[in-house]
């Protein structure tokens, strides 16, 4: 329950937040309304500049407050001074990959769940968080969660929040775009109102956002699986490759009873969701675990990413 009021208030406040900026920039420029159905139609330049606010707008914002939504989401506890060796380990471990792979000194949080999973995530490359669950730490060796954490630290340095969220602005743009122009045509030409925008536009826009967005899910969840190949292929070069290659055995011999991150973190964990058929499969943030361990085994993204 408190995920989903915390998801519902962060969207909401987002939401608020885009549509004062929304306001602002459409006064100051003279931007006009979106839809003006008694003088020409769609103003293009506006529903491409509104479109952009709220797409790319949604995404930045999201990126900006990963770190604190992250921390609260799971209720992970910042290690500022280690109280046991455990913590001191992982502290000097991460310490030693952040500086291998060149990045600054990302906090390091312990949160509490059954499950075997950790996550990376910030705006900054050099003021991220990496995150493991006691899960994680009590069911595996230290060479697999030395390999964990080099896979985290690897997608730090090779920068793939920022990147999957600019891939996650540009998508959310034209969904946004298109399905408007969508509403518009059903509104305007089939239905034939030339009142303003009625209850035509709105269901058609809300349809095609919906229809356009599982389209556009695909390209972005496609971008997802090659960067979780390079972050294994990270976590290879950090800690080793058979230990990288047994903690992917770990986490599938886990794989039926592992629960999953919060659905706005699920991208950013090891492990992911699990996924069946072809369809699903196209949905999916990491791909199978079994062809993870076999591009580690055949050296395939070894020579990519950081």
């Amino acid at each position: 329950m408190k995920r989903i009021l915390l998801f519902l208030a962060t969207n909401l406040a987002v939401i608020v937040v885009l549509s004062i900026v929304w306001m602002i920039v459409s006064s100051v420029f003279g931007l006009g309304s979106t839809m003006d159905y008694q003088g020409g139609g769609i103003n293009y330049g506006a529903t491409m500049v509104f479109a952009a606010i709220f797409g790319f707008g949604g995404a930045l914002i999201s990126l900006l407050m990963s770190k604190w939504i992250a921390k609260v989401s799971v209720g992970a506890q910042v290690i500022e001074n280690p109280r046991n060796e455990v913590e001191r380990w992982l502290v000097e471990t991460v310490k030693r990959q952040a500086r291998e792979a060149g990045i600054g000194m990302p906090e390091v949080a312990i949160y509490d769940s059954p499950e075997i999973n950790a996550f990376a995530t910030g705006a900054n490359r050099n003021a991220a968080l990496v995150a493991v669950s006691t899960g994680l730490l009590h069911n595996m060796s230290r060479d697999e969660v030395e390999a964990v954490l080099g896979h985290e630290v690897g997608h730090i340095a090779n920068g793939d929040m920022v990147t999957l969220t600019l891939i996650q602005g540009v998508v959310n743009t034209f969904v946004i775009f298109f399905a408007r122009l969508v509403g518009y045509f059903v509104d305007r030409m089939i239905l034939k109102n030339e009142e303003g925008p009625g209850i035509g536009f709105f269901v058609t826009t809300i349809v095609a956002e919906i229809v356009f967005g599982i389209l556009a899910s695909a390209i972005v969840m496609w971008f997802s699986r090659q960067r979780e190949f390079r972050a294994d292929a990270a976590g290879a070069r950090l800690a080793g490759r058979e230990k990288m290659i047994a903690a992917l055995e770990r986490l599938k011999l886990n794989e039926q009873v592992r629960e999953e991150l919060p659905a706005q973190m699920t991208a950013f964990g090891i492990a992911g969701a699990r996924g069946g058929g072809l369809l699903k499969k196209l949905f999916m943030s990491h791909p199978p675990l079994e062809e993870r361990i076999d591009a580690l085994r055949r050296g395939t993204y070894l020579h990519h990413g950081m």
